[in-house]
């Protein structure tokens, strides 16, 4: 395992928006466009959300668990794997991988109780088979790192630790994003913590100063975040079911 972000499998997979907003050839059969395809994805990361909740798992198996599903889908269609599989087994795997492991059953159990909706009813055997295909997906690599661990250490060193659970629940939001496929986790940590400090109205300006970072690039995820509340005030349940329906037509 990786010790250093900078020598990881994480940094060298990092890639450019335009990499990310990829809608595959054959979603876009089924009429799939960008907005659906976000818009899916952060469906999943609810969902992924949701059934951590239930089997009680910490919010760091969510966060790798929604890395590797958005990863996947930098590389694989919807179509083939299907977002309401994929978001079970993600975290399947991200359990095992962050060493809380979850009980397939178990998931089978409380998807069961989430969703009456058939198409969310899947059984052991397929978690089983899609975590193989996934693993194939994330061409193995499964260490990720994620903002919280600089998060904490950056609070320390600007003493905001005031901010501590502003900037967490932040942080937490971005993984309804797709950032932590795009940037570094430190900058994503400090873009949060920059947020933070301005909806608390504190002065951060020389400690930010004293930082030996590209503040264009923080303040531009800062925009990002600041951005997705604006754009998800306005997504409602029927947005949503539209997209995930395209993914039920019939080609």
């Amino acid at each position: 395992m990786a010790a250093n972000f900078w020598t990881s499998s994480h940094y060298k997979q990092l890639l450019d928006q335009e990499e990310v907003d990829v809608v595959q050839p054959l979603d876009k059969e089924k009429g799939i466009t960008l907005e659906d395809f976000k818009l899916i994805k952060m469906h999943m990361a609810n969902y992924i959300g949701r059934l951590a909740q239930n089997v009680k798992v910490r919010q760091r198996v969510v966060a790798t668990a929604i890395t590797y599903m958005r990863r996947v889908y930098t590389r694989k269609s919807m179509t083939e794997y299907d977002p309401r599989l994929v978001a079970p087994t993600c975290l399947y795997l991200a359990s095992k991988a962050e060493e809380s492991t979850v009980q397939a059953r178990l998931l089978v159990f409380y998807i069961r109780k989430i969703y009456s909706d058939e198409k969310y009813r899947y059984e052991i055997k397929d978690i089983l088979e899609m975590e193989m295909k996934i693993l194939e997906g994330l061409n193995y690599y499964l260490v990720i790192f994620h903002p919280y661990r600089a998060l904490s250490q950056l609070l320390k060193d600007a003493e905001m630790n005031d901010a501590t659970q502003l900037s967490w629940g932040l942080v937490n939001d971005t993984y309804k994003m797709d950032l932590i496929l795009i940037h570094p986790p430190h900058l994503i940590a400090l873009a949060c913590i920059y947020v933070a400090s301005v909806l608390n109205d504190k002065e951060s300006t020389t400690w930010f100063e004293e930082l030996q970072v590209d503040m264009n690039v923080v303040k531009n995820i800062s925009m990002e975040i600041l951005e997705f509340y604006d754009y998800h005030q306005k997504i409602t349940d029927e947005r949503i079911n539209a997209a995930m329906n395209k993914l039920s037509l019939k080609q």
